[in-house]
C-alpha cells in the first residue's frame, strides 16, 4: 500500500549488513548524460556556481521563502558536465598514477551537535539518537528496507558537542553557518560532517553536492529532532539524514526538472511533476510510464512512506564517489 516494508526490522537497533546484493561498476549506469558543456577553470578544474550546492528537505507548509534545494535547468546541466569532466580527469589520473577505483565504501562520520544550552530543548540530544541515525543510514544504503543495495556503509567516528547560541538555530546560507562549518569541519572529501541542531525556516535539512575541490561548507545539516526517537512528528525516523546524505553523494530530488528533460538524471526513477508530501499512494503527475516514486528516499514524503533507492541511484552515487570523493 505504499508504506515501508520491513519497518520493524528497519528500526531495530544495530548496524545492518553491508553485503552488496549487486556489484556496482564505475560506469554511469542509469545516469542521463549532460546536455551542455561546462566552462573549466584554470588548470582543468571545474568551478561550480556559487551556492548552487544547497539542498533542503522541507515539511509541507514550511514558511521558507526560498527553497534552497531547487536547482535551475542551467545548474543541472553545469553539474552534469562537471561530473563528466571529473570522471575524465579521474580516468586520466588512474592511467598515470594508479588511483584506486572503489566498489565498496565505508564513510567515516563526524557528528557536530550544535546546542544553545545543555537542555534537550536547547539542542542537547542523547548519543543514543545519533547511534540510531547511523544504523538507519546503514540499513537504508545496504538495501535493508526494500530498495537497491548501494556501495556505502557508515562508521561513526566522533560526536562533537558545541554550545554556541550564535549558531543556534542553524540558519541556511548565513554567515553564522559558514562560521560554524569553517570552525568545526574535519577530514577530507571522504568524511561526512553531519551538523545537528534546530533549523531555520521550517527546513528539515540541507546538504552540499560533491565538488572537485573541498569546500569548508561541505557536509549535511539536519534537524536534531528528525533523528530516530525525535519529536518531529512524521519526520522522526531518521530519513531526513538518509535523504540529505543522498544529496551529499550527488543525487537530485526525484521531482527535479518535473515531467520534462532529464529529470533527476537517473533513468529508473519515474518522472514526477512536483514534490510528494505525506504518502499519496497511486499519485501519478506525469504522462511518462510509472507512478510517482513516492517511496523513494529522494522525495519529500513522510519517513514512514519512503524506503528505497533504485539501482540507477546506487550506480550514480558510486560513480560520483569515484569522481569526487575517493582518495
Amino acid at each position: 500500500m505504499g508504506l515501508r516494508p520491513n519497518l520493524l526490522t528497519r528500526r531495530a537497533a544495530g548496524v545492518a549488513s553491508t553485503t552488496l546484493a549487486l556489484l556496482l561498476s564505475t560506469a554511469a549506469v542509469g545516469v542521463v548524460p549532460a546536455a551542455s558543456a561546462f566552462s573549466a577553470a584554470p588548470g582543468g578544474a571545474c568551478a561550480e556556481p556559487a551556492d548552487s550546492h544547497a539542498n533542503a528537505r522541507v515539511k509541507p507548509g514550511a514558511a521558507a521563502t526560498h527553497d534552497p534545494n531547487e536547482l535551475t535547468a542551467k545548474q543541472i546541466r553545469e553539474r552534469e558536465a562537471d561530473l563528466a569532466a571529473a570522471l575524465r580527469q579521474r580516468a586520466n589520473f588512474r592511467a598515470g598514477a594508479g588511483a584506486t577505483t572503489l566498489a565498496t565504501v565505508t564513510i567515516p562520520v563526524v557528528v557536530h551537535v550544535i546546542q544553545e544550552n545543555s537542555t534537550r530543548a536547547g539542542g542537547n540530544i542523547p548519543d543514543s539518537m545519533i547511534t540510531s541515525q547511523i544504523s538507519v543510514l546503514n540499513q537504508a544504503y545496504a538495501g535493508g528496507t526494500g530498495g537497491a543495495a548501494t556501495a556505502f556503509a557508515f562508521r561513526l567516528d566522533k560526536i562533537n558537542r558545541v554550545t554556541n547560541p550564535a549558531w543556534y538555530p542553524i540558519v541556511n546560507g548565513s554567515s553564522a553557518e559558514r562560521s560554524m562549518k569553517s570552525s568545526l569541519r574535519v577530514g577530507g572529501k571522504n568524511t561526512l560532517n553531519l551538523y545537528l541542531g534546530e533549523l531555520s525556516d521550517g527546513l528539515l535539512g540541507w546538504a552540499t553536492f560533491p565538488q572537485q575541490t573541498l569546500n569548508t561548507m561541505d557536509g549535511v545539516v539536519a534537524l536534531n529532532e528528525s533523528l530516530p526517537g525525535g519529536t518531529a512528528t512524521n519526520y522522526n525516523q531518521g530519513d531526513t539524514g538518509t535523504h540529505e546524505v543522498g544529496h551529499w553523494l550527488n543525487l537530485y530530488h526525484t521531482f527535479q526538472g518535473g515531467c520534462g528533460g532529464s529529470g533527476d538524471s537517473v533513468s529508473d526513477t519515474p518522472a514526477e511533476a512536483s514534490p510528494a508530501y505525506e504518502c499519496p499512494t497511486g499519485r501519478n503527475t506525469c504522462s511518462a510510464t510509472g507512478l510517482d516514486p513516492i517511496t523513494n528516499f529522494m522525495d519529500y514524503t513522510y519517513d514512514s512512506c519512503m524506503y528505497q533507492f533504485t539501482a540507477g541511484q546506487a550506480s550514480r552515487m558510486l560513480t560520483a564517489w569515484n569522481a569526487y570523493r575517493a582518495a
